[in-house]
């Protein structure tokens, strides 16, 4: 067990640590080119906004992790341990709608023409801040009863709770709260994940249409990389493939650990890749197809 232990923690830190540094890499990167720049990017705000919540999420993760295998159960006690829950919760929330929305304006922005894209072409910054501002409210509310219910492991009784990680527990609460929030998560997860797939199946298709338009070209593999809108369509995609990869292998492996009641070394080891995995490549994908942010 004292391997174990060992081995968990190397795992834990050098897994994400380049996390934490690589979105703070992309955040100061697109904050300096918003401020900065020439033009008011909107998938610059959006992207800010990705970082910022990859680094509460990986930060979040991180606390949370340490404390179980450091056994540093009681360092923040009960306030520390609700506002590591809450914001760790929050920020996956806002990934999940943050992502979406930057699958949706860069499929609106290389395919302007059909009806629908038309009438969300013409976003402004501030509506797009003014929905990030909406998602945080939003994802605020959904999270609210983890404020309530979450408490350090040294402040109950651990029968009758259950285990979040192993650092918090989350007390028992009437069954109608505990499924209105649980409706609440799954309803912005279908329906963000049903945007994001569609934008997403969109741009694909897009993307395919324009290989064809090209092929007669000799060196049409050189268009498409030198195109600034496809190596962005390209990115994007690869980012909305991790993350629909990672959300639903964590949703998977989380219902097979919650009807098997399994809890060991190789759970937590898993649990470690899967639920900061897309914060944590996230940066290194925006870093390897960007190569301003590369410079």
């Amino acid at each position: 067990m004292l391997w174990s232990d060992h081995i968990q923690k190397i795992i834990c830190l050098c897994f994400t640590v380049p996390g934490i540094v690589g979105n703070i890499l992309i955040f100061v990167r697109y904050v300096y080119h918003f401020l900065m720049g020439t033009g008011k990017k909107s998938v610059d705000l959006i992207l800010i906004h990705v970082a910022f919540s990859n680094i509460v999420i990986t930060c979040s993760t991180v606390i949370r992790d340490l404390a179980t295998v450091f056994y540093f159960r009681n360092f923040l006690g009960d306030v520390g341990c609700k506002i590591v829950v809450f914001l760790g919760r929050m920020a996956r929330g806002l990934s999940i709608c943050t992502t979406c929305l930057l699958s949706m304006v860069q499929a609106v922005t290389i395919n302007p023409w059909t009806t629908l894209w038309r009438k969300l072409k013409s976003q402004t910054t501030g509506q797009i801040f003014l929905y990030l501002l909406l998602f945080c409210i939003f994802n605020s509310l959904i999270s609210s009863n983890l404020l309530y219910y979450i408490t350090v492991v040294s402040t109950v009784n651990i029968s009758g709770t259950d285990m979040y990680g192993g650092y918090c527990y989350m007390q028992s609460s009437r069954l109608i709260v505990r499924y209105f929030f649980i409706s609440l998560m799954a309803f912005r997860d279908v329906i963000f994940q049903s945007l994001m797939g569609w934008s997403s199946a969109s741009m694909a298709l897009h993307l395919y249409k324009h290989h064809k338009r090209v092929l007669y070209l000799h060196s049409s593999k050189c268009v498409n990389n030198s195109s600034p809108e496809i190596r962005a369509t390209l990115s994007t995609l690869i980012l909305m493939t991790c993350f629909l990869f990672f959300y639903w292998v964590d949703f998977l492996f989380s219902c097979y650990t919650g009807f098997t009641v399994t809890r060991n070394s190789i759970t937590f080891i898993i649990k470690t890749f899967l639920e900061p995995g897309y914060a944590v490549l996230c940066p290194f994908i925006l870093i390897s197809r960007d190569v301003h942010a590369t410079k």
